[in-house]
């Protein structure tokens, strides 16, 4: 079994969380120099404001520059690999996604172990996702949408931001379990994507339910169902696909906050700490759940187990799509 296919392995497990982190508190002059935040997208995103927003407190807090890199490129990986081989001392930290999960199964090789190598700090929160369809499809819920494709195999087309991501990834899950078949149209970028379901060119579309809510009133798409387990907050009148007939369907997206493997335990219990305090500041909260987002800043060892379980689920869903980038 080679290294990969051995950490995927553990992962389905559940078996492990990476190394043991030193024990013992944070040394009582830490921080004392700049802290480094690696952002694995470009700025501007929900994922950079969110850092930067972060960044602010913390550096106002320990009164330390608190620096935003922004290192895109490889689908996620390039940012993770500077932060992998940077020194576990709590000075480098990294914001990432759900792509961190879903690149352990869809790349041949990684410059990094996904779980091994990282020290996990906190789930920042999870980001609510939504089932659409162009306002032509004759369908209003998730029966009619699965009794659609059932009559037309084949017949409707789902767009993506590309092979491997989330919303080429989750239409592929809710194909194997509601038993259809439909087409995938990959785009250059989520809102190409987006765009082009609005459009009619394609006719389903699973993606950032805060990407889509302001859309929503231009009659070109209908909400169907969200992808978690819960119903949202800003769309409390759409089930979720699990309530409307597709049992356990479950995808969602999440930022998360990790250090390189090995930086001390009490460091890491120290920045989680104040990430969660801030995090749950109203203020902060508001911004989040204006986004369809939901804050659980969750402590380390539940981050390193929620980690686990999300790399064995995207293995499957990677495995049963097909789906590569190399």
């Amino acid at each position: 079994m080679n290294r990969r296919a051995a950490v995927i392995a553990a992962a389905v497990l559940g078996a492990r969380l990476g190394p043991a982190d030193a024990a013992g508190p944070a040394p009582s002059d830490w921080p004392n120099k700049p802290i480094r935040i690696l952002v694995v997208y470009p700025p501007g995103g929900g994922i950079d404001l969110i850092a930067r927003s972060l960044g602010k407190k913390l550096s106002a807090l320990w009164s330390v520059p608190v620096v935003i890199d922004n290192r895109p490129g490889a689908g996620t990986t390039l940012g993770a690999g500077v932060v992998a081989k940077s020194p576990a001392d709590g000075y480098t930290l990294l914001i990432t996604d759900v792509s961190f999960a879903i690149a352990a199964s869809l790349y041949k090789s990684l410059p990094y172990d996904t779980l091994a190598d990282f020290a996990p700090v906190t789930l920042l929160n999870t980001v609510e996702d939504i089932l659409i369809v162009n306002a032509s499809v004759p369908a209003n819920n998730v029966r009619e949408l699965v009794s659609l494709a059932r009559s037309k195999p084949g017949g409707l087309m789902y767009a993506s931001a590309g092979n491997g991501t989330l919303n080429h990834l989750a239409p592929e899950m809710f194909k194997q379990a509601a038993g259809i078949h439909m087409v995938h149209v990959p785009y250059k970028g989520a809102l190409a994507a987006l765009n082009d379901v609005m459009a009619g060119h394609e006719q389903v579309y699973i993606g950032a339910l805060g990407s889509v809510v302001p859309h929503l009133k231009s009659g070109r798409i209908k909400a169907i169902a969200v992808t978690g387990t819960k119903r949202s907050r800003v769309l409390p009148d759409v089930p979720t696909v699990a309530e409307s007939g597709v049992t356990g369907f479950d995808v969602a997206a999440w930022y998360g906050l990790l250090a390189p493997a090995g930086t001390p335990e009490g460091i890491v219990d120290k920045i989680q700490r104040e990430v969660a305090r801030l995090a749950r500041e109203p203020e902060f909260q508001q911004q989040m759940r204006a986004d369809g987002n939901e804050i659980v800043a969750s402590t380390p060892r539940e981050f390193g187990v929620f980690l686990e379980r999300d790399v064995a689920k995207w293995h499957r869903a990677v495995t049963a799509a097909g789906a590569k980038v190399d």
